[in-house]
């Protein structure tokens, strides 16, 4: 588990390592490149995870299972909001439900934590939730990605998981999602994308969506601009900000447990 600056969140645990592509969100995944660099160090969780294509570095679609981190939050006597799997997905099909069910056990022995799930593949999430007949966990939040309208599909299947809170993260938002269906969703996060390849986001994308919050009384936490402005002019990502609307945007769902 590391401390993190990802603004939505208290520190990172990764139980799984390694992913692969699936849709346009992915392709400046930041976790590709990180893994990359974890390689180089040694570390050998990471090791063969990535390739070289052209100037990107990319998944092999190798998914590696850490049994040895599982343990980690247990350690963690401080009440923290736990992003699970930052350099994966704990639903990829790579992930066996045994391991996952391991990595809900400690979710379960450990309450005063917040976990933060978010995945690309909400069905495998529906599925294996509803299989553990609604075993629901209030210190659980369960989130899925949605970078434009081509995937809006997976708010539906979101809805389908048994959650005490359930998430959007529009991030990296590179298009509009145009009319979606927040009606029991508590939390979206939105943010533009960064890095030298990233992509523009438009205002009137984000305007949207927060008028949709608005409408279904879903949190909004705006995270950043990214590398491209609200002028569409390109910076640093500290250089852009976090100011949407005149305001810094710091939204989170309402919980029934402290932390």
């Amino acid at each position: 588990m590391a401390e993190t600056q990802i603004e939505w969140t208290d520190a990172t645990w990764n139980p799984v390592a390694g992913c692969s592509i699936v849709s346009a969100g992915c392709t400046n995944c930041y976790a590709m490149e990180m893994a990359r660099r974890l390689e180089a160090m040694k570390i050998e969780k990471y090791s063969g995870l990535t390739r070289q294509s052209g100037k990107r570095v990319v998944w092999q679609g190798v998914v590696r299972e850490d049994p040895a981190s599982l343990d980690i939050p247990l350690r963690w006597k401080k009440p923290r909001k736990i992003f699970v799997n930052s350099m994966s997905d704990l639903f990829h099909e790579g992930v066996s439900d045994a391991f996952v069910s391991s990595v809900w056990d400690v979710m379960r022995r450990t309450p005063h934590h917040h976990y933060q799930i978010l995945t690309k593949r909400p069905e495998r999430m529906a599925s294996f939730l509803l299989s553990l007949n609604d075993d629901v966990l209030p210190n659980v939040w369960l989130g899925t990605s949605v970078e434009n309208a081509d995937v809006v599909d997976r708010i539906a299947a979101l809805r389908n998981v048994p959650a005490a809170i359930r998430f959007i993260s529009f991030e990296p938002l590179i298009g509009s999602v145009g009319t979606v269906d927040l009606s029991d969703i508590h939390w979206a996060i939105v943010g533009g994308e960064s890095g030298r390849s990233a992509r523009p986001i438009r205002e009137d994308w984000i305007d949207e969506i927060y008028e949709q919050c608005q409408s279904y009384e879903t949190a909004f936490f705006f995270k950043q601009w990214g590398t491209w402005g609200k002028d569409n002019k390109r910076r640093s990502k500290k250089a852009n900000g976090r100011i949407y609307r005149d305001q810094v945007w710091d939204e989170m769902p309402v919980t029934s447990v402290g932390g």
